[in-house]
């Protein structure tokens, strides 16, 4: 790890619900004198205004200092952009947990593999969940995410005799979603009407 140069500390958890506590034991251990902190998903490199903080103002010969890659990005791709923002500004990036160090031929190595790694981890989870999805929609025991918006009070207000467009506007919601509503109630109507003969 470059031992001469300041170092910035970047921690971050996925929720707030996750401690940075060892995270931020460790980068100062490293010699970070800033630690920034973060509880925003890596997923993408978006939201998170102290990440790009550092990268905005990071100096030549200066050190992103982060216990594992994986506390940067989750992607190879946004790892990449990082890696290439910090080398456009003559500064480097390591990891306390892992033998990366940009500032290296053998780190700058390392640290594309673990990015390949991390990818791929995150795509074989993506795989599990979709696959688990599928076995569960065959077995119907998935429902799905909850409704956000209630059908039954578009449908009571369209039997008020309101327009589509009215209710859109007073509920925030498209026309489109009155409609879904209007036909189902329509079809739901039928099915209850028994013919007499």
């Amino acid at each position: 790890m470059n031992t001469y140069q300041a170092k910035i500390g970047y921690a971050r958890t996925s929720t707030v619900d996750q401690n940075l506590d060892a995270q931020i034991a460790a980068l100062k251990a490293a010699g970070c004198g800033m630690v920034r902190t973060e509880q925003k998903s890596g997923a993408t490199l978006d939201g998170r205004p102290e990440l790009k903080t550092i990268l905005d103002f990071i100096h030549p010969g200066e050190t992103l200092v982060v216990t594992r890659i994986d506390r940067l990005a989750r992607l190879m791709q946004d790892l990449q952009t990082i890696v290439a923002r910090l080398k456009e500004k003559g500064a480097h990036l390591a990891a306390t947990e892992q033998p990366v160090d940009t500032s290296t031929a053998a780190g700058k190595a390392f640290f594309d593999m673990l990015g390949v790694f991390a990818e791929f981890e995150t795509n074989l989870r993506r795989e599990r969940q979709a696959e688990g999805i599928k076995v569960a929609k065959r077995k119907g025991v998935y429902r799905g995410r909850p409704p956000k918006i209630d059908m039954a009070a578009i449908q009571t207000k369209l039997g008020a005799g309101l327009s589509p467009t009215e209710i859109a506007r007073e509920m925030g919601i498209s026309r489109g979603t009155v409609y879904k509503a209007k036909a189902e109630m329509l079809t739901s109507n039928e099915i209850t009407e028994v013919p007499t003969a």
